[in-house]
């Protein structure tokens, strides 16, 4: 089987998983929580999708970091929110991160490191930070985040796995799911 099947195979059934169980997974507490938790909501599976997917074409060293901007994000988000911290904006923050992610692969832009990682933590942040407030009661805080830290980076690579299949492939493609994304962004903020 060609790395592209497994990944879309892959992503597939990610995708239908977390339709299927619909918010059932916060009932479980600790880690499956966790680690269903980033699945549950097409806005998170997208995002984070979505910035490993745009990661493939950026430089070597941001490539490399992405993984760490991503989780170091959640991880703060979720600590302002255990800390009992409020984050104004936090669902405009995740449907925005959809949006431009979007945009940025529709324009195969490339951002010097800082600037794209500060934007990929400041999106992740947001999404950590509902991750964080979303915590189901009586869930070890250790488990719950490692779950989550799990699902957030094998989302995110296989996003990136996806932008590798088609790094080689016409560029109209990479334009028309950055495209895709970003509908997809504007129409859950507006939702």
């Amino acid at each position: 089987m060609k790395l592209t099947t497994k990944l879309l195979t892959a992503a597939a059934l990610l995708t239908a998983s977390a339709t299927a169980m619909a918010h059932s997974g916060h009932a479980e507490g600790g880690f499956t929580s966790g680690l269903l938790h980033p699945m549950l909501g097409l806005d998170h599976l997208l995002a984070m999708a979505a910035i490993g997917f745009w990661s493939v074409r950026q430089s070597k060293h941001m490539k490399n970091a992405t993984p760490a901007f991503v989780i170091g994000g959640m991880i703060l988000g979720a600590t302002l929110a255990w800390g009992g911290l409020s984050l104004p904006g936090v669902e405009t923050g995740i449907t925005f991160s959809v949006l431009v992610a979007g945009i940025l692969i529709a324009t195969l832009a490339k951002l010097p490191t800082a600037v794209g990682g500060t934007l990929v933590g400041a999106f992740m942040l947001f999404h950590g930070f509902a991750h964080g407030a979303e915590m189901p009661e009586g869930s070890t805080l250790a488990a719950y985040l490692a779950g989550f830290c799990i699902a957030t980076l094998t989302i995110t690579l296989i996003g990136r796995g996806l932008g590798s299949a088609m790094l080689n492939a016409d560029s109209r493609f990479t334009r028309g799911v950055g495209g895709v994304l970003a509908v997809a962004g504007a129409y859950l903020a507006a939702a």
